[in-house]
């Protein structure tokens, strides 16, 4: 290719991905040969085979990935003291959607970008006129998804400045590196949480001249994902339980967790931001919705966003206006689920990593992995 056709990425992002990948083939991403029992999968030409057909649905999940490592590159070359938290979520937001030439549902945000400070743990993201910053004394956790025809990454880091705590992030960092190392084919959910609570709760660390206990949120977890669904049914726990759900080959999860220097247990506080629509509501509910306006919002929220998440500044952003009524009615009618922030006590220090794999039939790939995490 002559050097002078060579695509370049601007500065805010504006070339979509594709352009860089003219074959249609993505960057692979971290792959880890599965252990023990399993071992043979890596050479069985059987399940390679058998790889080969699931290609176009990992390319889809690949490029999702690129587009999440590279939005979140930019994000952090740009992110500093001072910004507002609705200016730190457009950066992400308006890269994913121009990275991935915002088609609507085919290709773009898979659900409202996550920026929760401190005591915050999740589910926290700015609504139209919060004029909260980001300051340097603060713990941010970034937890926000792309998608490719539905293929989603979830995928979730946490941002500080100030140095004292690196060494919770230190703590939730290995837990999640445990939580992906000890997950595979046949492996009891139950004993993943284990593995990962002996690692987070081996770390103390101190903050403000006191040492801390590092605990994980216990109701909090990691989560396996279908197309256009987040949260697809298997739960990965973060603490040791009975479950001996398996998780089986070809499924795709999100591995996460939360550590906290509080109770380690979080509830719902702080204003509402983020919504999605019921997936296992029936026709009947959706049908008995007698409010015009109701019914325009719904129309509104399946055509825009499906059974993605979505934020009250999505709504924004297309036009909608004086339409918390109508999303009340939506709510509590069970059309639409609410996910208000999940917090821990106040004064306490929360800390979240997060990454996306795929249990393919030869190896276990982390799609999300990057040079950063």
């Amino acid at each position: 290719m002559d050097a002078a056709t060579v695509p370049v990425q601007t500065d805010p992002q504006s070339v979509p991905l594709k352009v860089f990948y003219p074959s249609g083939h993505f960057p692979h991403g971290q792959e880890i040969e599965y252990s023990n029992a399993q071992a043979w999968r890596s050479t069985s030409a059987e399940k390679k085979a058998s790889e080969l057909l699931l290609e176009p649905q990992i390319e889809d999940l690949r490029q999702a990935a690129e587009v999440h490592r590279q939005v979140r590159k930019h994000a952090l070359s740009r992110i500093k003291p001072g910004i507002t938290m609705t200016d730190l979520c457009e950066i992400i937001e308006n890269g994913s959607r121009a990275l991935l030439a915002g088609k609507g549902l085919e290709a773009g945000i898979a659900f409202p970008t996550g920026c929760s400070l401190n005591f915050c743990a999740a589910h926290w993201t700015p609504n139209a006129g919060d004029k909260t910053v980001l300051k340097y004394e603060d713990i941010c956790k970034i937890d926000f998804g792309t998608q490719v025809n539905g293929r989603i990454i979830d995928c979730a880091f946490t941002l500080s400045f100030d140095p004292k705590f690196d060494g919770l992030k230190r703590a939730v960092k290995e837990a999640t590196n445990t939580g992906i190392k000890e997950a595979g084919i046949d492996v009891r959910l139950g004993e993943i949480g284990a593995a990962i609570e002996e690692v987070m709760q081996s770390h103390e660390v101190e903050i403000n001249g006191k040492t801390l206990k590092v605990k994980c949120i216990r109701n909090l977890n990691g989560h396996s994902i279908d197309p256009y669904r987040i949260h697809a049914g298997k739960t990965v726990p973060i603490v040791a339980t009975n479950d001996t759900t398996k998780m089986e080959e070809g499924e795709l999860y999100a591995i996460e967790t939360f550590g906290s220097t509080g109770k380690g247990y979080v509830h719902e506080d702080l204003e509402t931001s983020h919504y999605m629509l019921n997936f296992d509501a029936p026709p009947s509910v959706h049908s008995s919705i007698r409010s015009s306006h109701g019914r325009q919002l719904l129309s509104t929220i399946k055509h825009n966003f499906g059974t993605l998440g979505f934020c009250r500044r999505y709504l924004d952003r297309l036009g909608e206006t004086k339409y918390l009524l109508a999303l009340k009615t939506l709510v509590d009618s069970g059309v639409v689920d609410p996910y208000p922030p999940l917090c821990d006590i106040k004064g306490s220090y929360t800390a979240q990593y997060e990454h996306t794999i795929l249990l393919k039939p030869t190896a276990k790939e982390v799609l999300s992995r990057g040079d950063d995490y």
